[in-house]
């Protein structure tokens, strides 16, 4: 029997890190020690006390019930004392903080409620991938605007508000961003306020690396802004700063009406997070900032290592505020022998470097001639990959993949 799957499928496009993933698998089965800089996957531990709590809760039988879907309210109540005590915001957990399975479970699941048939969302291009997919899958369309974080990004935005039909309902942003690390200061969200209150439109904000900040740098929650709260909110996760990727546990925070809207759905698809990793979690938000900081300086280590030797290529990089990654433009002579195209280029990396990056392309139009590199091996593998690197790009003639 042949299967018809949903017209939703079909509109989705051929997902092209398939292609790299295949081969990174087929290498590595093969035996190839490929350095994997591809996905934002931390590989340092979460903190030992976080992860203590974890086992202490999970063997007490009454944690392996159904929880709530929303999250336990000491939870909600926690990241509510964390949006206060880091960037002055005061939320009420019970109504404007809901926990999700990660930000990207919540951040699918609040497109569902907020957008259906016809409606239009507002992304930046590139972009990553689920910020675009969660508005096809949920029937809607998007309008992609090349990606900056200015006042001409901003213009580019509301031009589209003034003269699009229908009217967009949402607008889509991320800073630090992925997968470019683009940052933005405080006064960029103040002119996002401005913009959502004259043209009456929502703000989602993915703040999912806004504690990985270096040099100084710290980056602003949208929801800081005076009046945010009243068109948009927010997502944040413990992937990142806590290296808790694994664990799914995130938050969306703000408007309490887009709050209840994702309540509501999540009401009818989960019965919520397992509640050791929800007491877990509130121990590592309770305890972990000097953990938050020390993981950033290493990750800044990271990125001063990569980011010189990418330069030594020849590649045209700057070096990131925050985040997990670098985005870098690859010399043109060196995407050359492969189409030009990024994701040909990457797929020949993981194949004759055996290093795995990602494609700038599969974020997006704008995304192409760039890759993305995840700072989540350690400097000596980060130092060998740029040598394997440079070993192939010096064979101006190297085959394609």
């Amino acid at each position: 029997m042949k299967i018809e799957v949903a017209s939703r499928i079909e509109r989705l496009p051929p997902y092209v890190l398939n292609r790299l993933k295949m081969l990174i698998y087929e290498r590595r089965k093969a035996g190839a020690d490929v350095i994997d800089m591809n996905m934002g996957n931390p590989t340092d531990p979460p903190p030992d006390n976080v992860v203590e709590k974890l086992r202490e809760a999970a063997v007490d039988p009454r944690n392996s019930r159904y929880s709530v879907s929303a999250g336990v309210y000491n939870l909600r109540k926690d990241m509510a004392l964390k949006y206060r005590r880091n960037w002055g915001v005061e939320l009420d957990p019970a109504t404007e903080v809901i926990a999700t399975i990660g930000s990207k479970e919540g951040f699918s699941h609040l497109i569902l409620a907020l957008m259906g048939p016809g409606d239009t969302a507002v992304v930046a291009d590139p972009a990553f991938q689920i910020h675009t997919y969660a508005v096809v899958l949920a029937g809607g369309n998007v309008i992609s605007v090349p990606l900056g974080n200015d006042q001409a990004f901003l213009d580019r935005v509301e031009r589209v508000l003034d003269t699009a039909t229908p009217k967009p309902k949402l607008v889509i942003l991320n800073y630090p961003h992925n997968p470019t690390a683009m940052t933005v200061d405080r006064p960029f969200f103040e002119r996002v306020v401005k913009m959502a209150e004259k043209h009456q439109v929502m703000i989602i904000h993915d703040f999912a690396y806004g504690e990985t900040c270096f040099d100084g740098y710290k980056a602003p929650s949208f929801l800081e802004v005076d009046g945010a709260k009243e068109y948009g909110c927010e997502f944040s996760t413990l992937s990142k700063p806590y290296n808790m990727a694994g664990w799914r546990i995130g938050f969306c925070c703000g408007h309490p009406e887009m709050v209840k809207a994702l309540s509501t759905i999540k009401g009818y698809y989960d019965y919520g997070i397992f509640q050791a990793v929800q007491i877990a979690a509130i121990v590592a938000m309770r305890t972990g900032d000097e953990h938050i900081a020390k993981q950033a300086l290493i990750y800044q280590s990271r990125r001063d290592v990569l980011v010189a030797g990418l330069q030594k290529l020849g590649w045209d990089v700057q070096s990131p505020r925050a985040s997990m990654f670098v985005w870098a433009k690859v010399k043109p002579e060196h995407l050359a022998p492969f189409g030009g195209k990024t994701v040909e280029f990457c797929l020949a990396m993981v194949d004759q470097a055996e290093v795995a990056l990602t494609p700038g392309a599969a974020f997006g139009e704008g995304g192409e001639g760039y890759v993305r590199m995840a700072l989540v091996e350690n400097e000596q593998r980060i130092r060998q990959a740029l040598k394997q690197l440079g070993r192939v790009l010096a064979r101006t003639n190297a085959p394609t993949t």
